[in-house]
């Protein structure tokens, strides 16, 4: 079985990228920013949400993208040790949801210490509703991961298979796919998490 979210390209990348930052902090940390950012354009593409993006969601542009990413640097900013709790992305992207007069998106921190079943099963019903995930990694003991470690990207995708769980994240305007239980038992006690979003009817 596999469901894959209808996402979005920005000049033919998968999604935004903090690479294109040329603000020095944001081009370093800011992974929340972006992940918050990606989350509004979905749900301004694909839940009808016009006024979570300041600008013509039918026309993506890096430019623009950028300075979204600029309007929502205030409310998740990067600082010293990373946004490293659920709670700082929660707080934060609450604060901007609130500004722009939502009332429907609220969130739910759901914590890595969490099984990695417990996992599956949350990635699962979000996708299955059609909603993207929020997944914050901190430390993983293997270096294959190395790129998304103290990181936030959004998964949007899932396949269940004979051999595994996999998820698909984008980030840094790419896709990549993982097996779930190799990233989420990442051998730390230090741990991310996933943020379950959930919208008023």
């Amino acid at each position: 079985m596999e469901k894959i979210l209808n996402y979005f390209t920005i000049e033919g990348a998968l999604g935004g990228s903090q690479d294109w930052f040329t603000n020095v902090v944001m081009n370093i940390g800011g992974c929340a920013a972006a992940t918050a950012c990606d989350s509004c354009i979905y749900f301004a593409l694909h839940q009808g949400q016009k006024h979570l993006y300041p600008y013509d969601v039918e026309h993506l542009t890096k430019k623009e993208y950028v300075q979204f990413a600029m309007k929502m640097k205030p409310y998740i900013k990067p600082r010293m040790g990373g946004v490293k709790k659920l709670s700082m992305f929660i707080d934060g992207f609450s604060k901007y949801l609130r500004d722009v007069g939502d009332t429907r998106i609220s969130m739910n921190g759901f914590a890595g210490d969490h099984t990695a079943d417990e996992a599956k099963a949350l990635i699962k019903k979000q996708i299955d509703a059609g909603f993207p995930i929020p997944y914050l990694m901190l430390k993983h003991r293997n270096p294959k991961y190395k790129d998304f470690v103290w990181h936030w990207f959004l998964c949007f995708g899932y396949e269940e298979k004979r051999d595994g769980f996999f998820i698909k994240v984008a980030t840094y305007g790419t896709a990549s796919t993982f097996v779930l239980k190799d990233l989420w038992n990442t051998g730390y006690e230090e741990k991310g998490g996933l943020i379950q979003y959930t919208a008023a009817q």
